[in-house]
């Protein structure tokens, strides 16, 4: 995986095959950075980061200069990993906790601009994540929520849902707010 933008652009990570990951593909994270770039001012945003894994997603806010990202993930193996980045590259933004995310979104109540969600794609919960999300109050006014998932999973009934762009095996879909 690599760094496809900000400060840190270009550096590569090899993360250990040991870990259970399959990290999101450069074209889909380079079109979803595109999306969120165009939208938030990333130095007042704070990201959480869900399943975050090898923290492929992380780094690359960290690297576009967001004020705070916290990823969570419960693999420890992926938590070591994730540490060992943000140590040698002084991330200092990043706080990563090993946790399981949905007792985590059931025990939080901070409000987050932007949180993305990419979990194991064989997960039968998946459609839990936005529902909590909503439940929990946890984005702001103008936040957003995107879960990757595959193409063949569809969210579209889920509180919030905007909208789903297909990169492949791949998709994003994008929740909000709603409006009450």
């Amino acid at each position: 995986m690599r760094i496809i933008g900000g400060r840190l652009k270009g550096i590569r990570f090899n993360a250990p095959d040991s870990l259970p990951v399959r990290p999101t593909t450069d074209m889909a994270k380079e079109a979803l950075f595109n999306i969120l770039y165009n939208t938030y001012d990333f130095d007042s945003c704070n990201v959480l980061d869900l399943f975050c894994g090898t923290g492929n997603i992380s780094f690359e806010f960290a690297s576009r200069g967001v004020k705070q990202v916290t990823a969570v993930d419960k693999h420890s193996g992926c938590v070591y990993w994730v540490k060992s980045v943000i140590e040698k590259h002084k991330l200092d933004e990043i706080d990563v906790q090993k946790a399981d995310v949905f007792k985590f979104l059931a025990s939080h109540d901070q409000p987050y601009q932007i949180i993305f969600a990419d979990p194991p794609y064989d997960l039968p919960t998946i459609p839990r994540i936005p529902e909590l999300v909503m439940e929990r109050n946890l984005l702001t006014d103008n936040g957003m929520l995107i879960v990757e998932h595959p193409s063949l999973l569809k969210l579209n009934n889920q509180p919030g849902y905007t909208e789903t762009r297909r990169y492949g095996n791949s998709s994003f879909s994008f929740f909000e707010k709603p409006n009450l």
